[in-house]
């Protein structure tokens, strides 16, 4: 069996407009390959908007580190749909799609998700972003894109700060300080099943997480309690993902609250966690002998 692993043209190796953070997909296809190949099944790295790529070929496709999308999201979603429409796609496009703008925490926090404030700006003006403040009651906020990953035009502002001109819808959180010092825990599940879990932190004197800006990770045991809160969330859509990544931040009373829940690109750390690529292989492979 073949299976596509769709990435992107600034995640593929060789490619001449490479991401700093590209070894993160080389990491995710040597978890993968040597599993899947053990099931066999081979597994190909391929960019989304491949003109050349016969997804009907394969049978199944993975979204994997397609890190391009939130610049092109009509062209993106459009393509899953006619993928979806060739081959098996995990997650789906429906999936992908809800989840693709963070409004997706709405309908989560209406089934009991426990989330930072959040203020939803549509058109950001220096009249809105100045009212953030008061609106949310803090003098330190972070604005983040309401379609967008990896902290790309993500910015911090203190009461008083200059207002950034900004062409985005924006969504705007209180800047919370656990995430400089505890970190944001991250759990893996992989088919609705808990893999493994951990902290990232960021380095000294920023607050991003990502390893493009010099984050670190740490596997961690959860107790049981940050593990029940994260199974909560998977445990709110209607239908299981094959992956999915939740994304939680420490409040001051102790309970984690949702940050993200990432059902479309996420790394999912596989070395962190060294069992991904076996548990993605045989859920995948259980997947297909149900549609065989």
């Amino acid at each position: 069996m073949k299976i596509a692993y769709i990435a992107s043209k600034v995640t593929l190796p060789g490619s001449p407009v490479r991401r700093s953070d590209a070894f993160e997909h080389d990491y995710m296809m040597h978890a993968l390959v040597p599993a899947f190949a053990e099931r066999g099944m081979s597994v190909s790295d391929i960019a989304w908007d491949d003109p050349r790529a016969d997804w009907a070929s394969y049978d199944a496709a993975i979204i994997g580190t397609t890190w391009d999308y939130w610049d092109r999201i009509d062209d993106f979603l459009d393509t899953l749909e006619a993928i979806g429409r060739q081959t098996r796609l995990f997650n789906s496009a429906n999936m992908v799609r809800w989840n693709s703008r963070k409004t997706y925490l709405k309908d989560l926090e209406s089934n009991g998700a426990h989330l930072i404030p959040t203020l939803w700006l549509d058109t950001v003006t220096p009249e809105a972003a100045s009212g953030a403040f008061d609106a949310l009651g803090s003098d330190d906020l972070v604005f983040k894109r309401q379609i967008g990953a990896g902290a790309r035009d993500q910015f911090r502002l203190k009461r008083g700060d200059a207002i950034p001109a900004v062409s985005h819808p924006m969504m705007v959180q209180p800047f919370l300080k656990m995430i400089q010092v505890e970190g944001e825990i991250s759990f893996i599940f992989v088919d609705g099943a808990f893999s493994h879990a951990l902290i990232k932190r960021a380095t000294n004197g920023d607050y991003r997480i990502q390893s493009e800006y010099g984050g670190q990770e740490e596997p961690i045991t959860p107790s049981e309690e940050d593990l029940a809160a994260a199974q909560a969330i998977i445990g709110m859509l209607d239908q299981t993902p094959l992956y999915g990544r939740v994304d939680m931040l420490r409040g001051e009373e102790g309970h984690l609250l949702l940050m993200e829940l990432e059902l479309i690109e996420p790394y999912l750390y596989p070395k962190e966690g060294p069992e991904l690529g076996n548990r993605l292989a045989a859920a995948i492979a259980r997947q297909l002998e149900t549609t065989s």
